[in-house]
């Protein structure tokens, strides 16, 4: 039997409460992928014996969309859109600033409800007055109808570099509030990418985008896309929990059958590094520098994080800023390891695809 009892909360409380359930359930409850994987285990980097540098001398540096990050690092689309969620964004964006990264806050159309709520997003620009950041708002929204306007504000709200569409249909199917609504949603986004002003990424949220989707959102107007496969975080299983805890039963079984449905992120990139030429980010259950590396050489500009930036961010920003140190010490170590002066040379690193990996480059249809 199907009962809601969110369908009697005021659609402002509503939305509050589902950010801040985004981020406690994610920290506090076990929604990574349950037995499915990345496939990154699948990628073997070629190790070179004579790599003819030194390790101080590697250059980790990534240009994106006009941007210079120190590092091809992203940090991912997490939160907002509620007061105690501001801090988190403020301390993800000192460590943008801090090491010159980027950063994309969390879909932002609770930002539209209060200047409370607005504050939530914008201590990221006052934290990082320098550094990449994206604003974010979700495709099925655009699909809905969502105003022109109110995307430039929600740019203006942090004074974005760029504006990230996120895809997120298996998530809204589960959603107890969901709108799975998606047709028109490829005109919006030509709409937005003629009009908004600033640069259009299309993203998925963790089941990964396809050769075909890819495509779509290049022919669209995108100036770049982000894999966001599958392997970390499920949302279908983040709905799932607060489907089953609001007892709305249908939503909490399809959390249940989908919560490992995806593409994983390294086949995802295999694909979508093929079909576009714009760039493409790497996403989706990366845990450490070698995970990056490895997306790097599958053909990506940027590996991004959230999971593990958001368990370090409700810390501190200092533990944040040495985690991140770390990981852009993994990445040095792994381009030392295959040679690479810069991230153009990883880009060209040798690498052998193995068990379902490879599988899947051979049998993929049609």
């Amino acid at each position: 039997m199907t009962h809601d009892p969110a369908q009697q909360e005021d659609p402002k409380a509503q939305l509050v409460k589902r950010k801040l359930e985004g981020v406690e359930i994610p920290l506090n409850k076990q929604v990574q992928a349950k037995t499915a994987t990345t496939f990154l285990e699948y990628v073997h980097l070629v190790h070179n014996a004579l790599p003819e540098l030194n390790l101080d001398e590697i250059d980790t540096s990534v240009t994106f969309l006009k941007h210079k990050f120190s590092a091809p690092v992203l940090i991912d689309a997490m939160t907002g859109g509620a007061a105690p969620l501001g801090k988190i964004n403020g301390n993800l964006a000192i460590a943008a600033e801090q090491l010159s990264l980027g950063m994309v806050v969390g879909s932002q159309r609770a930002g539209l409800l209060s200047d409370e709520a607005a504050d939530s997003y914008a201590v990221a620009r006052r934290n990082a007055p320098n550094a990449f950041l994206a604003a974010n708002i979700g495709g099925a929204q655009l699909a809905k109808g969502f105003p022109l306007e109110a995307a430039r504000k929600l740019v203006d709200m942090i004074k974005a570099d760029a504006l990230v569409v996120h895809l997120n249909p298996l998530q809204e199917l589960i959603q107890p509030e969901g709108e799975p609504l998606y047709k028109g949603v490829v005109g919006r986004i030509s709409e937005f990418a003629e009009k908004i002003g600033v640069p259009i990424i299309v993203k998925e949220v963790g089941a990964g985008l396809s050769r075909e989707a890819a495509l779509r959102a290049e022919m669209a107007g995108a100036s770049a896309v982000n894999v966001s496969g599958l392997g970390g975080t499920s949302w279908a299983g983040v709905e799932q929990i607060r489907a089953e805890e609001r007892e709305v039963t249908d939503k909490a079984s399809l959390g249940e059958l989908f919560w490992d449905w995806g593409i994983p992120t390294a086949a995802a990139l295999l694909e979508v590094t093929k079909a576009v030429r714009i760039p493409v980010l790497g996403s989706g259950g990366l845990r450490n520098g070698l995970d990056i590396a490895k997306c790097i050489a599958l053909g990506a500009t940027i590996g991004g994080m959230a999971w593990p930036m958001l368990k370090r961010a409700v810390i501190s920003p200092e533990v944040l800023v040495e985690y991140v140190k770390a990981l852009i010490g993994e990445i040095r170590g792994t381009m030392f390891l295959v040679g690479s002066r810069n991230v153009e040379e990883l880009k060209r690193a040798g690498y052998v695809l193995t068990g379902p990996l490879a599988d899947w480059r051979q049998q993929r249809t049609p």
